[in-house]
């Protein structure tokens, strides 16, 4: 996981009122094995930023791997 990867819940995180599948963007990576999370709506406006364990999180892909031959 690196700095401005987007990232998606793989698990419910209920009292920052988060559900797993909401996206957001890794912001800074934490000495321990967290990441900082800011979660944006549609419009950019962010609705909640947060330590959340790699464990928990999904990097999600926009374009094919390339397969080497």
């Amino acid at each position: 996981m690196k700095t401005l990867e987007v990232v998606a819940l793989t698990k419910d995180i209920p009292e920052k009122h988060l559900r797993r599948g909401q996206v957001g963007t890794v912001v800074e990576m934490l000495a321990t094995d967290g990441v900082e999370v800011e979660f944006s709506d549609l419009d950019g406006n962010p609705y909640a930023i947060c330590a959340i364990p790699e464990n928990s999180l999904m990097v999600l892909h926009h374009m094919p791997d390339v397969i080497a031959a």
